[in-house]
């Protein structure tokens, strides 16, 4: 038996209507009778196609402002039914139901809908019901029926009209149905966290996450691994939005590298001053402002000049020629910009494999959020770490207060030590990281590795001392014992930053006192596993 279905009745229902018109008079050549709604109806009709107004098909006209159009047996009985099944087509003899074998809709724009700032009204008047009923009866019936939910599919269907005489494949039927069901599942997940961010429930009792495929990728962390890419609904300026001027795919990695550099570089105000990060395998090898996007590279390059190779570099404002070419003088991966000037892309151009990601903006990093993790059997979620420094309420704690200079070098480096690994140190000065320690098991560990790479950085710059003398450094939570802060204190940081909250914090702020350090508390952690 052929499992070829030929089509002679479609119903279309869309509210994008790219590409409505072309592939609706595809199908007429086919001789498929096209049933249709509202504005898709006036649309076809305005085309001069013959179409027959779904409240012809059911008897019954559109009410509630088009809340009940479809949800009617002529409707889902011509989806369902099983055309070899002999109750199935008595039924419909009976009832007078006619056979639909090409469903083709796109949903009401919740997601836009909600991305754009709507009201609460207007959201749930863009929660589309009869639509995913539609599509969940034809995907489940796709033995007979064809379901396409986006316009990427007209091609494909009416290149297998073509090829099998009005008719559509099994094969061709099962992956429609596959997406079909993967777009309801990823819109139903949109409208139930929409309604628990409304609500502001941190832990609903069902959780689900969708996402529209951005593209498939090589491979994953490892060559052995699969991988792809897909959107949300999230509109935060990043990665996922950027448009790539130039240079190869992006691989997992880079995607996974980029996002925490523009993620690092976005807690720096580009009103206020520019500002460069330089990220390795997902930790910054340097952060830096200045007073314009080269000052900030060289003070970030300077930081782990040999880290940097490789590496990912984020911008806060445009990218403009002078930073393009000192950027491109050594091996990187990855620039991601809010924009860029038409000579920095030529420059960055003249590097073919360099991709370019111009985001349009960048992501605030007060915004709510939420970020999901993977475990054995399950998900771990949690809202995104929005606290920013600016915001908190600063504690000092020592008997000496910090200075200006100190001061914004301290809130400096705690905005970096929320983009590091922990445990981690990170090492201050002009407004420029000198030294990180990421991702060590001994906060101790941290502060004596970015001590190291601050005398390693030192020898590449011929300097005669590191500069971590007359440093401060951060600690992205509390020193649980005074060694960690005294290998500080030894590396020269005369002023830190912490939480604080350790049963011990009156042995660390002693230690502080003794080396008339400052000390101030922010009482929040910036913990990143």
């Amino acid at each position: 038996m052929t499992d070829q279905r030929r089509v002679t009745r479609a119903l279309i229902s869309v509210s994008d209507k790219a590409g409505l018109i072309d592939f609706a008079r595809g199908l007429s050549s086919h001789g498929v009778e096209l049933v249709s709604t509202g504005g898709t109806a006036k649309a076809l009709k305005d085309a001069g196609l013959k179409v027959m107004d779904v409240s012809e098909l059911t008897g019954f006209p559109e009410m509630m402002d088009g809340r009940v159009k479809t949800l009617h047996p002529k409707v889902h009985g011509g989806l369902l039914a099983i055309r070899d099944n002999k109750e199935h087509a008595g039924a419909m003899a009976t009832h007078g139901i006619r056979p639909i074998d090409l469903l083709v809709v796109n949903l009401y724009p919740f997601e836009a809908t909600v991305a754009k700032g709507a009201g609460y009204d207007d959201c749930i008047e863009n929660i589309d019901i009869g639509g995913p009923a539609m599509i969940r009866a034809a995907a489940k019936n796709h033995a007979d029926v064809a379901v396409v939910v986006e316009p990427e599919d007209y091609t494909a269907v009416l290149s297998e009209l073509s090829q099998h005489g009005g008719a559509t494949t099994l094969l061709l039927r099962k992956k429609l149905a596959a997406k079909a069901y993967a777009r309801t599942a990823t819109y139903d997940a949109a409208i139930s966290n929409w309604f628990a961010q409304t609500l502001g429930d941190p832990a609903p009792s069902f959780r689900a996450f969708g996402g529209k495929l951005a593209e498939a990728l090589r491979y994953g962390e490892n060559p052995h691994q699969s991988a792809a890419f897909y959107r949300t609904g999230d509109q935060r300026s990043g990665v996922a939005t950027a448009r790539q001027a130039q240079g190869k795919q992006l691989s997992y990695n880079n995607i996974n590298d980029t996002d925490a550099a523009y993620e690092c570089v976005a807690e720096f105000d580009p009103k206020r001053t520019a500002a460069v990060a330089i990220i390795k395998h997902a930790n910054p090898c340097g952060v830096a402002e200045g007073g314009n996007l080269i000052e900030a590279y060289r003070k970030a390059l300077a930081c782990d000049s040999t880290s940097a190779f490789g590496g990912i570099v984020a911008v806060n404002r445009t990218l403009d020629a002078e930073a393009a070419k000192a950027i491109t003088e050594i091996f990187t991966e990855v620039i991601i910009a809010p924009d860029a000037t038409e000579e920095a892309i030529k420059i960055v151009g003249a590097k073919k494999n360099l991709r370019l990601l111009l985001a349009g903006g960048l992501p605030d990093p007060r915004a709510l959020g939420l970020t999901v993790k993977s475990v054995a059997g399950g998900l771990l979620v949690q809202s995104r770490d929005n606290a920013t420094v600016d915001e908190m309420q600063l504690k000092t704690v020592t008997k000496r207060q910090p200075t200006a200079a100190e001061l914004d070098d301290l809130r400096f480096a705690f905005r970096v030590a929320k983009h590091v690994k922990s445990n981690t140190i990170v090492y201050v000065k002009d407004r420029a990281t000198v030294g990180i320690g990421a991702g060590q098991m001994s906060r101790v560990d941290a502060s004596r590795i970015a001590a190291r790479k601050a005398e390693d950085a030192a020898k590449e710059l011929k300097l005669s001392v590191p500069l971590t003398k007359g440093s401060v450094v951060a600690s992205d939570a509390f020193f649980p014992f005074a060694d960690g802060l005294l290998v500080a204190i030894e590396a020269g940081a005369t002023a830190v930053i912490q939480p604080g909250g350790s049963v011990r914090d009156d042995e660390v702020i002693k230690a502080a006192d003794e080396h008339n350090v400052a000390m101030v508390f922010t009482g929040t952690r910036h913990f990143r596993h």
